[in-house]
């Protein structure tokens, strides 16, 4: 037979593209349309529907950058029309290439009652399925014209982020306002040849089933008349019933279809738009589960279904009948889906103390997965957090955007820095937007890299970032997938349904241990410090104002404000969304941001000063409050009382200029530019700073990422380096007894204050950069004089570590990491750490100098300047702490870590001393958090971990009478196969492993 397979398949492309689709609607009629544009932000639904209108026609410019338009269409259907199912098809000005990412609208009949979502894959609008004729058409359009701001340059700097920089020049033109005849036969026509057509192309060209389906298709071609599509389309499906009848091989990877709409809770829109853009979604995808039997959609990110709940009642009923009938799945558990790297320790086990509990309020619902298909990598520290919350599964795809190595697994048990494991899926379908597209199915397939062990793998399915949600198209696609010959079956599923058949035909799934880092989006720990600033101060707020107003409350009866506390967590939680706190969303949403944490933080403020005023009483005395979980200069940790410091600090100049510092531990030589030449421990008598080298180093290079600008860094960007190491002023600070140091560089200005704390080894460092530069990437560099192969970075509940070196390829790609409060070098005997208030983002190198020495560089990473897609990104002045610790075991950079980010606070009083309301007898044991229960009950909930690393005994001790304690998960609900800790009164002791995560709740007698 001659080979006619590119004459059959281009036959197929253009019959389908110039007569079948355009024959799925053969008759249409125009509608009415009228317009009222509102006048700023979004207004009621009321409101809008009674706003006065005026005419508008198809082809007219509508929509300026961020406005709402009310759109009222209304029309007939032709009585000739009758028996025949209407559609409106309503098409504001779509591009069809970019669901999520341009105008949308919401769908209402006249009583104000939603309809449903108009995106650019989804505009119709169905009248009647039949119609009479005749009927009268009413429907009111609320039409959000969100500007491109992914423009003809997808990276080009755009004013469009902001509505106070993006103009009111109208960004769309309506298409089509239309009533039309739904032709269902050609409709499903469409569905069956695409989806033939597209596993055809993912055959092997000599196999024998793309030849079946080539000659199936060339005979249905055949069958349609082109003048008449509508009356020939049956006789073609007809002819390629058996091709989609013949079942798949026994052998065929199975895909569990979820309906999903991944929605960025704020990133090229402001949290705003998300709330509609939400009720948009959810209107769409309770509409479809009343059409589709089969069809399963999941939604996580509790902020979002509260969004619905608190703006939408109407959907909301909707949603909550969808779910009560076990269809419209609650995902995930969290609060959102937040970035994982940078979130503290108590912060990331809120997402999902706030996000489960939300689920299990409202619908009953406990969550057993972590969905985090989008998050920009994963901290160590998270499988425990995921199973202290009552979960086991983990779901994520973003690995696969790895650049440099292809992770070696789909499915798998990941184990964190404690020992837990999780079981864990990463989509081999390669995105959280599936479509049910042939090639998307067949590289599921193909890519799977656990075949011969397991063939389960999970597709979310639908239109996400901007939401849009699954169409009746990927229905239909699917119900032809579930089991045709070629192709992996495709069935839609719960999360849970996959998870539980994923786990149990794979029970020795291979173990990945540490951090899941992904080798992309490194600059995401650095872009937009003011967001990242408020985030850390913020998180730190909320544990100095629980551990306070929970000491009050048992101490004086003072109001624990358990309503203003769940509030302020939720809006925290919210802006560590994984656009938000990474700064990578458009100007306005950092703009509002910065204006939240503001307001956080004298909410806050107030907080813990009115219950500090409670426990210190009326009077004079002179007490300074430790909320830090380790004794400092005398006073006890969560407890208050006069500081006893000793020692003093001298400053004298250097015969070659500049200044040493000395407090008795450490001498301090700053030269004549300012630079910290030396750093000598005294006791230890070593020298910190490498030879020849000088620290406090600021360093300035150029930062043009090929692409993903507040996302990306790219490794040559260490290629140019400018050493700014010429200064303006060194001089004695105000004190008499620290250096202040002012440089100048391109229209930007840094002073720096550096000084020595009584007794203590840490030289700090007090940043003030006023930033004025484009493109540009500012660090700190500590060149330590320490041989190490590895170093250690605080994430949540303790330390990962990562290797200095670069002997592989994986190594190679963490060029840029994240650290919470430290970094840690050591050799044995002797460390040092470098401790900070507010950065994330640092990278470690190492060198080995000619004198044989090994010279390991820890450069904390300060400021950028990326144009895309805030062109002002960190415009500016920003003020940064950090400390260099010389001498430091892991100990002391815990304890560093804490103290300069919870400094002490000083109230007057009449008490003496406020007693701890709890505390440890081990150093190593770290309480994170002191509260009272959520429920209301009084009884004080604690938590605490292991941080270094060793196994412990930790004494706890309670300053309350304990009439019951109890063993809890992150919920504080009692965990059934905990061990019961030892108990002597008040004194509760306990063993904890490395890193070990515990919940004590303590009932008060």
């Amino acid at each position: 037979m001659h080979d006619d397979r590119r004459l059959v398949e281009a036959r197929l492309a253009r019959v389908l593209d110039e007569r079948i689709r355009p024959a799925v609607y053969p008759e249409s009629v125009p509608l009415e349309v009228a317009v009222w544009h509102a006048p700023g932000e979004p207004v009621p639904v009321a409101e809008g529907l009674a706003a006065e209108t005026r005419p508008v026609s198809v082809g007219e410019k509508w929509g300026a950058p961020w406005g709402t338009s009310w759109f009222r269409v209304t029309g007939t259907v032709p009585e000739e029309w009758a028996g025949r199912t209407v559609e409106a098809l309503l098409d504001l000005g779509f591009d069809e290439s970019m669901p999520g990412f341009q105008c949308e609208g919401l769908v209402y009949r006249p009583d104000g009652t939603p309809v449903k979502g108009l995106n650019p894959r989804n505009h119709w609008v169905r009248v009647g399925a039949p119609v009479e004729g005749g009927e009268e058409v009413g429907l009111h359009i609320e039409a959000a014209s969100n500007p491109v701001v992914f423009g003809p340059r997808p990276f080009g700097p755009t004013r469009m982020g902001d509505k106070e920089t993006a103009g009111g020049e109208p960004q769309y033109r309506l298409e089509r306002m239309d009533l039309a005849v739904f032709d269902e036969t050609v409709w499903e026509l469409v569905l069956d040849l695409e989806v033939l057509g597209e596993l055809m192309a993912e055959l092997p060209e000599e196999s024998a089933r793309r030849w079946d389906i080539l000659r199936a298709v060339d005979r249905a071609l055949d069958a349609i008349d082109l003048q008449d599509v509508g009356a020939t389309a049956a006789e073609a499906r007809a002819r390629l019933e058996d091709v989609l009848s013949s079942p798949a091989a026994p052998s065929a990877h199975r895909i569990s279809a979820v309906g999903h709409a991944h929605i960025d809770s704020a990133w090229l829109w402001p949290l705003r738009e998300t709330v509609r853009k939400v009720a948009r979604t959810t209107s769409n995808m309770t509409a479809l589960l009343e059409d589709e039997p089969d069809f399963v959609f999941a939604m996580s990110q509790a902020q979002q279904w509260a969004w619905v709940k608190e703006h939408r009642p109407e959907v909301w009923a909707r949603v909550k009948k969808a779910v009560a009938d076990g269809r419209f799945v609650p995902a995930g558990g969290m609060w959102v889906e937040s970035d994982t790297n940078m979130p503290g320790s108590e912060a990331m086990a809120r997402q999902f103390v706030h996000g489960k509990r939300f689920f299990i309020d409202e619908f009953g619902v406990d969550n057993e997965e972590a969905w985090l298909p989008d998050t920009f990598g994963f901290a160590a520290g998270l499988p425990q957090i995921i199973k202290a919350a009552g979960s086991k599964w983990l779901l994520t795809q973003k690995i696969s955007w790895s650049r440099t190595n292809r992770f070696p697994h789909h499915t798998f048990r990941w184990e964190g820095i404690d020992g837990t494991r999780i079981f864990t899926h990463f989509p081999p379908v390669d995105t959280y937007n599936c479509s049910m597209k042939g090639s998307e199915i067949a590289h599921a397939a193909r890519n799977f890299k656990d075949k011969g062990a397991a063939r389960h793998s999970l597709a979310p399915t639908g239109w996400g970032d901007g939401g849009g949600g699954t169409t009746r198209e990927m229905v239909a696609r699917a119900a032809r997938l579930r089991d045709l010959e070629g192709s992996a079956t495709v069935a839609w599923e719960t999360p849970r349904e996959f998870f539980r058949k994923a786990e149990a035909e794979y029970p020795e799934a291979p173990v990945w241990v540490g951090e899941l880092y992904l080798e992309l989006h490194r600059a995401t720990l650095t872009s937009q410090a003011g967001t990242k600033q408020g985030n850390r101060r913020s998180e730190h707020l909320l544990h100095d104002a629980e551990l306070w107003a929970a000491t009050a409350a048992v101490r004086t009866g003072f109001s624990y404000p358990y309503e203003e506390l769940d509030r302020i967590w939720k809006t925290v939680l919210l802006h560590q969304f994984h656009d938000i706190l990474p700064g990578s969303s458009i100007a306005w949403v950092h703009r509002e941001a910065r204006d939240t944490y503001r307001a956080v933080a004298e909410e806050l403020n107030g907080v813990i000063d009115a219950a500090q005023r409670a426990l210190a009483g009326e009077g004079a005395n002179a007490l300074v409050f430790n909320s830090a979980p380790h004794v400092r200069d005398g006073v006890p940790a969560g407890g208050a009382r006069t500081p006893a410091v000793g020692g003093e600090c001298t400053l004298v100049p250097r015969p070659e200029g500049g200044f040493v510092l000395d407090n008795g531990r450490l001498r301090i030589g700053i030269d004549a530019r300012g630079l910290v030449v030396s750093a000598f421990d005294l006791a230890a008598d070593r020298e910190t700073v490498a030879p020849g080298r000088a620290a406090n180093l600021l360093q300035l290079h150029p930062d043009l990422p090929n692409m993903w600008d507040a996302w990306d860094v790219d490794e040559f960007y260490r290629n140019t380096v400018t050493d700014l190491d010429e200064a303006d002023e060194v001089t004695p600070g105000e004190d008499g007894v620290s250096v202040r140091v002012v440089r100048t560089f391109g229209e930007s200005r840094v002073t720096q204050v550096l000084s020595l704390a009584p007794g203590e080894w840490r030289l700090d460092i007090d940043t003030e950069v006023d930033w004025h530069e484009t493109e540009k990437f500012l660090k700190l560099a500590f060149p330590l004089d320490v041989h190490a192969e590895r170093y250690a970075s605080e994430t949540q509940f303790g330390h990962v570590f990562r290797p200095t070196h670069t002997n592989t390829s994986w190594e190679a790609a963490k060029f840029e990491a994240c650290n919470h409060r430290f970094v840690h070098l050591e050799e044995p005997g002797w460390g040092v750490a470098v401790v900070n208030d507010s950065t994330y983002g640092h990278d470690v190198t190492r060198t080995v100098r000619s004198d044989g020495g090994t010279t390991t560089t820890v450069r904390a990473s300060l400021l950028r300047a990326p144009r895309f897609p805030d062109p002002e990104t960190d415009q500016g002045v920003h003020r940064f702490r950090h400390a260099l610790v010389p001498g430091a075991a892991i100990g002391d950079a815990v304890r560093e870590g804490w103290r300069i980010n919870l400094p002490q606070r000083k109230v007057a009083g009449g008490a003496a001393e406020v007693a701890p309301l709890v505390s440890v007898a081990q150093d190593a044991v770290v309480v994170t958090a002191v509260k009272l229960a959520d429920d209301g009950s009084g009884d004080v909930v604690v938590r605490f971990h292991e941080s270094r690393g060793g196994r412990s005994r930790a004494t706890l001790t309670a300053g309350f009478a304990v009439a019951e304690v109890t063993v809890a998960d992150l919920l504080e609900r009692p965990l059934a196969e905990a061990v019961a800790p030892e108990r002597d009164g008040d004194r509760i002791t306990l063993r904890l492993r490395p890193f070990e995560l515990v919940t004590l709740r303590l009932k008060r007698a």
